[in-house]
Parts: C-alpha cells; structure tokens; sequence
C-alpha cells in the first residue's frame, strides 16, 4: 500500500475511533431502574419507566426525551404493543449523607409514563404477559460487571392476563424500591429498605438477580423492542447472583421485607439486581425487577454518640431504675448528650418498646438536636423530655428507647440507653350541671312551652371538685340562636361556670320550626385525663293562645230593638296567631245569597227584614274555616 493510502487509512481508524468512543460516553449513563404498571379504571393502566441517570459520569446528549416499551405474551413471545412513553419527570435523587461522598455522585431521576390499554378481549394468556424496555449503556466506573459501557438494561416486568375465569382479574404491580439514597463505607455494615406495599394486598417476595442486559448495544442504544429471552450481564472474577457486592456478608436482601444489607469488602461502583414476584392466593402473579447500584467508599472513622439520662436530679442506671410519674410530681428527664468527633451533628428519638398508647410517649420540650467539638459549639448537650400529666401505665412497667443518632459516614451511629417507667393519671372528677330547666327525664328531651311574646330565661351552673376549666355552650340544631332572637351569655372557668339563657319568641320563629326548636346546652370539662361533657337538649315550643275550637255562638237573633239580642257578634272567636288571622266572616241566606260580609274580628249584623234560617262562614288565614247556622225571629 503506498505510504499516502497509509496515512490515510490510518487517520480514518483515529477517526473512527474517536467516533465511537465520542458516541460511547453519550451512551453511558444508567444507574438503573425499574417498570410499573398501575390499574386505572376499565381496561385503563398506566405504564411507568423510572431510568436513575448519573448526572456526574452521564452526558446529557443521552437523555432521552421518550423511551419505546415493548407488550408481549409469554407463551409466545409474540409482540402486542408498542407504546412509546414521554419524559413526564426529571428531578435529583436526594441523598442522605453527600457530604459522604465528597461529591462523587450525582443521581437524575427521569420518569417516563402513559396510559395504555389493556383490552379483555386480548389479554387471557394463562401464562401472562410481560413489558420491557431497552437501553445502552451502564456506568463506564461500574466495578463488578465486565465492560460496563457497553452493557445495557433491559427493564422488565411481568403481569397476569386482565380477565380469569370469565371475569376480571385485576392487578396493579408493587409500589416498590425507594431510591437508594446513601453511600456504603468500606468494611461497615450497611443496610436499606427496599421493600414496598401492594396496592391489592398481595404477598410480595424479594430475591436477588443476575441485572439483564438485552439486545441494547453501544451503536444501537436505544433499539424498538425486542421479545425475550434476554442477555445478562457479565460478572467480573469471583462475583455472581448471590455475591454481587463481596463482603461478609456478601450483598443480600431479606425475602420478606425487602431490606437490603451487605459490610462490603472492595472498594468500587457495584451495580445489583433485585426482583420483587408479586403473589395472590399462593399463585405467582406477576414480578417485576430493578437495578441499581451502591457506592463503597473508604469512610473516615466514626466514633458512636453517648447519651446519659437523669430523673429526680440524678444519674438514671438502666436496667437497675425505674421511674416513677405520680400526680403532681416531677414528669421530665433531662438528657445528655455527646460525641468524640469533631463537628459531629446529633439527633435524639424516642422510641416505644412495649407500649403504643401515644397519650403515655414522651415528647421533647426542647431542641433535641445540634453539633458539638466544632467552633463555638459545646462539647456537650443537653434536652428536656416530658411524659404527658395523663401518662398511665396502668401498674404495668413500660419501656421506652431513648436513642441519639449522628451524621457519620455512610450510615450513622447511635446510642441506646433503655427507660423502664411507671406512671399514674391524676384522680378523675365528674363535673355537675344544674338548671332551672323543667326536670330532667333521663334519655328524653325536655320540651318547654313558651308563650308567644313573653319573655323566657333559664340558668345553669355547672361545678367541679377539682379546679379543672369548664366551659357552658349552647347550639341549635340547624339554626343560629341570634337568628331566632336567642341570647346564651356564659362565664366559663376553673371548677365553675354559669350562664344565663334569653329568649322572647316572635312569629318568625313560629313559622321556621312549628315543632319546635331543640338546643343542645352542654356543660364540657377539659384539661382532664378523662374529660367528660353532659348535655342537656330542650326542645322550646311556642305555645299558641287557647283555641276553642268548640266555640258556642248565638244560634237566634231578635233584632225588635228591646236590647236583647239585637246583632250577630262572636266576642269568643279563636285568638289571632301568627299567620293564623281572622280573614272574615260571611253570612247566606238558606238559598245562598250573600247576605252579609265583613273582614272584621268585631263585626255586628243586625239582622234581615225577612225571619228565617241563615248560614255563617268564617275564614282564618292559615286556611281554617267555621262554619253554623242563624235563626232570626221577628
């Protein structure tokens, strides 16, 4: 080959090569991640990619802005969709500890999703179904795998067919694996929960699994989708499935829970997998997988935190002591706290161990956290935690963990110091509400009768042995007492309380409620571990005035001027009330004929020239009708 031909062809191979190392850095750049699949409504699901991405070694040339899913049926591997997802999401994984790391790692969060159809008449495979996604390439820093950035994942889920046995079957896969948001050290244990819930309740089992890599290549990064079987990824000497990240113990999750744990024993960037198989009625149903990875770091020692407790004024020894919380004495512990290393940042908790009742847990009544051995910052701490006055142990001895935690590297250190206690709830009072209410019938309401415009007032007291604060309230069932003219005035205290109740009732309440209006007063005792409220409810009633239906008119008039019985009056008609008013009276003849009319209460009729038997109707305005006869004689 002539020596021109040479250098060209060997300028060409630099080319080339710079290309496709150029276009291999854009490619690496996964952390990880995982599918799922949520149930909507109907045959509706939606479809979720979750890509971590390293924002630190990743070029964003390699951020996609959609990723093509593929839908295929597990008895054949026959393809049944293609479902192309958009980027809906790009956030930062938030790590616990970055100071850890010294800036070494930097995680983007992407989330791709759509909503797909899952169509019953399509989706009956016994077998199931699975959806997959591939792309290239994985970290270039990843240690445990054999030339990472050309390796790919292959995200990947199972689900089972959307209708069984005629009817419909559905299922939404785990909400699982929070982002694992910290840093191993080197030689410490480690551990992380990367357990989930199901949003069907099914049982969920977690085991660790070889990552998959696919058909995704480094000139091919983001292929259309392919059907299973998928490749997996290559372990470097001495690694596998069951020894992904070495250490004693080598990398492992508990089946149960999905807690994560390994004390690694290399340095480096190791990738993992985890599968989560979903099951329902001990029938597998569905599974789906994640990868991730963790970084070992050589960590700066970490010295553990002390905390020491006092109760009455001196040291508390654990396992030796109990405290004692009795009415009216002391209820705080005073804590002290500390670290050995400098600009050590510490947290105390609390944490109950045979007991749930919140009302017994103590509570921080000061600041229980902050930094010592840093400038201008103490060597030592202190805090104040106080059992509520209603703590009741009920005789039995309760413990409670009091705990101080640092910020080491990569997970913290505590310190434990256990509290046994006892405590007892002050004395309980019943408050008394007394009133000037009709005698109280137990489980009835009491119904007062009030006159239509006459004034009504009531009082009540209400009293307690102990000084504990009472409160008199008064409310009216579906209506506000100012609405209707009602006034409840209360002087509320220590171990009394009065009030004084109004009310002159008017036509406007008549007409809202004709049964009445019930007011539920209340006497309410607070402040107490057994507070108590007694209720007394009154159902107040317009009295109407006396109506006599049976009212007895005149039935003969003589209207010959000798002052007896000369004129048609009726001084005893039914009494006006409200919307029921005398409308008027009307007198007929026996064949009909209007004779006489008048729209007043006091009306007079002196008669006609013709003796005879006549008919009279009188009409109130609430619709009521009376009606008679009248016999005029000469």
């Amino acid at each position: 080959m002539p020596l021109g031909y040479l250098r060209i062809w060997r300028r060409w191979l630099l080319l080339a090569s710079l290309l496709l190392t150029t276009q291999l850095a854009w490619a690496t750049h996964i952390v990880g991640g995982e599918l799922d699949l949520q149930h909507q409504t109907g045959s509706t699901y939606t479809l979720t990619l979750t890509l971590y991405f390293d924002a630190i070694n990743g070029n964003a040339a390699a951020l996609d802005q959609a990723l093509t899913a593929g839908v295929f049926d597990k008895a054949t591997n026959r393809q049944l969709q293609s479902v192309v997802l958009p980027l809906t999401s790009n956030t930062f994984v938030s790590y616990t500890n970055p100071a850890c790391a010294v800036g070494s790692l930097s995680t983007r969060k992407l989330v791709y999703t759509k909503d797909i159809t899952l169509d019953a008449a399509t989706y009956t495979g016994a077998s199931g179904y699975y959806v997959a996604v591939e792309r290239c390439c994985r970290n270039l820093a990843i240690s445990n795998i054999i030339a990472p950035g050309a390796a790919a994942q292959t995200f990947y889920l199972e689900f089972p067919a959307v209708v069984r046995n005629g009817a419909a079957f559905i299922d939404s896969t785990p909400r699982i694996f929070p982002a694992l948001g910290d840093y191993a050290c080197l030689n410490n244990l480690f551990y992380y929960d990367f357990g989930g819930q199901d949003p069907d309740g099914d049982s969920l089992a977690y085991d660790m699994v070889t990552p998959l890599n696919g058909h995704a290549t480094a000139t091919t990064p983001a292929p259309l989708p392919a059907a299973a079987p998928y490749s997996l990824v290559t372990w470097t000497a001495g690694l596998s499935t069951t020894n992904q990240i070495p250490g004693a113990p080598a990398l492992g999750i508990d089946a149960h829970t999905g807690r994560l744990t390994v004390r690694p024993s290399r340095l480096g960037l190791f990738v993992f997998g985890v599968r989560c198989a979903e099951y329902r009625k001990g029938v597998k149903i569905g599974e789906t997988r994640r990868d991730f990875q963790l970084y070992v770091l050589n960590c700066p020692s970490n010295n553990p935190p002390v905390v020491t407790v006092q109760a009455n004024g001196r040291a508390y020894r654990p396992g030796r002591d109990t405290v004692r919380l009795v009415p009216g004495g002391p209820r705080c512990l005073t804590l002290r706290y500390t670290d050995p290393d400098p600009n050590s940042t510490l947290t105390l908790t609390t944490q109950p161990v045979n007991f749930s009742d919140a009302a017994t847990a103590p509570s921080f009544t000061t600041t229980a956290s902050g930094t010592v051995r840093a400038s201008g910052q103490p060597d030592t701490l202190s805090a104040t935690l106080c059992f509520p006055e209603c703590a009741d142990t009920k005789g039995k001895v309760y413990l409670l963990n009091v705990l101080v935690a640092d910020n080491g590297c990569s997970l913290p250190k505590r310190d434990t110091v256990q509290v046994a206690f006892m405590a007892a709830p002050p004395p309980s009072t019943t408050p008394v509400l007394t009133t000037s209410f009709p005698t109280e019938v137990p489980g009835a309401v009491t119904v007062v009768r009030v006159p239509l415009g006459q004034p009504y007032t009531a009082t009540l007291l209400g009293t307690d042995v102990a000084p504990n604060p009472l409160a008199l309230t008064a409310t009216g069932e579906g209506f506000d007492l100012a609405s209707v003219g009602m006034t409840f005035v209360a002087q509320n205290g220590a171990g009394r309380a009065t009030a004084t109740f109004t009310w002159t009732p008017a036509c406007g309440a008549a007409s809202a409620s004709p049964d009445g209006l019930l007011v539920h007063f209340a006497l309410a005792q607070s402040t107490t571990c057994s507070p108590h409220t007694l209720a007394r409810p009154i159902r107040f009633v317009i009295e109407r005035p006396t109506d006599t239906l049976a009212f007895r008119p005149p039935n003969i008039i003589t209207p010959n001027g000798d002052g007896r019985n000369d004129v048609f009056t009726l001084p005893d008609l039914p009494p006006d009330f409200c919307d029921a008013q005398f409308a008027g009276v009307q007198i007929f003849s026996r064949w009909g004929r209007l004779m006489y009319q008048s729209p007043e209460r006091s009306f007079s009729w002196g008669g006609a020239a013709t003796a005879g038997t006549y008919f009279y109707l009188i009409r109130y305005t609430d619709g009521r009708k009376y009606k008679g006869w009248l016999e005029v004689l000469p």
